[in-house]
């Protein structure tokens, strides 16, 4: 393997990208646009859920009872129907999620120290907001029960009853619950597979639809020198894109990495050369740069998108499909990230996945220089 040949290679791709715009605007900008998109539209986070509450108690209680609801972070009361036909009609409409109703004698009820019903209804179109809502309210009509209880009691004259069991919840790694938290690392993943993986997926198609590829094969260039020459100038690209991505996370977000940078950058260079890999292997095979294209997104971008546990829990998926998101190396590069912006983890706890990560470069790249070979090279 001669290094001055890959270097002319290298040279030679990286004079290509120069003239050409629309590759740099896909390695640059397109980038930047996904961590803001992903960063500020894509949450998981259940608040300000627009609600409607109908009272036809209209007494002092069911005015604190609607105030504290509207104090809530979870709750904005935005509508006062005046009666259950308007509420109904804006849960049809999608004006609110969450609709409560206040039955007459609600209050009167309650001092009597009987049981006063609520109706609440909830939008359970989007299952997820649906069950957060649910276990939103639950929580939030279990502190007005905790409330009235304590006011029972203090009328009864007796002492406060303590519950038998105590629950202290404590949230390790995320604190916070954002989901920004896990969303803006993952996005790094996603990243890496646009700018490595179909960009390269071109390279080599561009080489046969051009009719260049004729003269390559007859130079005295090795398949592995062809290989790691159109890799090189895609690294440096790609690895720079993390790095902005980093940057872009901690100061537009506020995403702070708990764990070494140098494992990032190492974990993130194994990662660049697999995607560079897939997307060469494709360019090589398609020889078309429309069908190396449109194969990458289905190889490579959608399921780091869909299958790899960044946005969908691998857990909830069927038996297949977990078996197929053990195929995709974004799976493990992610399980890498959530380990060191999360759980501030070290490499002798994240080995397994750095070295299926490994594996994975280490066959791609095997594949690619022998179906180079079949080419001529």
């Amino acid at each position: 393997m001669n290094a001055r040949r890959i270097q002319a290679i290298a040279r030679k791709e990286y004079y290509h990208l120069i003239r050409d715009f629309r590759s740099l605007y896909l390695a640059f900008i397109i980038p930047l646009l996904l961590i803001l998109l992903f960063g500020y539209a894509l949450s998981l986070d259940v608040e300000h859920i627009p609600s409607a509450v109908v009272d036809f108690d209209r007494t002092p209680e069911s005015r604190d009872f609607i105030r504290r609801l509207d104090a809530s972070v979870y709750f904005d009361v935005v509508a006062h129907p005046p009666s259950s036909a308007a509420l109904t009609e804006l849960l049809d409409r999608n004006r609110v999620i969450l609709g409560i109703v206040i039955p007459p004698g609600w209050s009167a009820e309650l001092k009597a120290d009987r049981a006063s019903p609520l109706q609440v209804v909830i939008d359970g179109s989007d299952p997820n907001t649906a069950g957060n809502t649910r276990a939103f309210v639950t929580a939030f009509i279990a502190q007005a029960n905790e409330r009235n209880l304590l006011d029972f009691l203090n009328r009864q004259g007796r002492e406060r009853i303590r519950p038998p069991v105590e629950g202290r919840i404590r949230v390790w790694f995320n604190e916070d619950l954002e989901s920004r938290n896990f969303i803006v690392p993952g996005i790094i993943a996603v990243i890496i597979m646009i700018v490595g993986a179909l960009l390269t997926s071109m390279v080599i198609a561009r080489e046969y639809e051009s009719g260049t590829m004729e003269t390559i094969r007859s130079l005295p260039v090795q398949a592995a020198e062809f290989f790691l020459g159109k890799a090189i100038p895609y690294f440096l690209i790609t690895l720079a894109d993390v790095l902005v991505a980093i940057l872009m996370g901690q100061m537009l977000f506020g995403v702070v990495m708990k764990a070494s940078f140098w494992l990032m950058i190492l974990a993130s260079t194994v990662y660049i050369l697999v995607a560079l890999g897939i997307g060469l292997l494709i360019s090589v095979k398609t020889q078309s740069q429309l069908v190396a294209n449109q194969l990458a997104v289905l190889v490579t971008y959608l399921p780091s998108l869909l299958l790899s546990d960044f946005v969908f829990p691998q857990q909830n998926m069927p038996a297949p499909l977990q078996a197929v998101s053990k195929l995709v190396p974004a799976t493990y590069y992610i399980d890498i990230l959530n380990g060191l912006y999360l759980r501030d983890l070290s490499f002798g706890q994240l080995w397994p996945s750095f070295l299926m990560l490994a594996l994975m470069a280490i066959l791609i790249g095997g594949l690619n220089i022998r179906a180079l070979k079949r080419e001529g090279l």
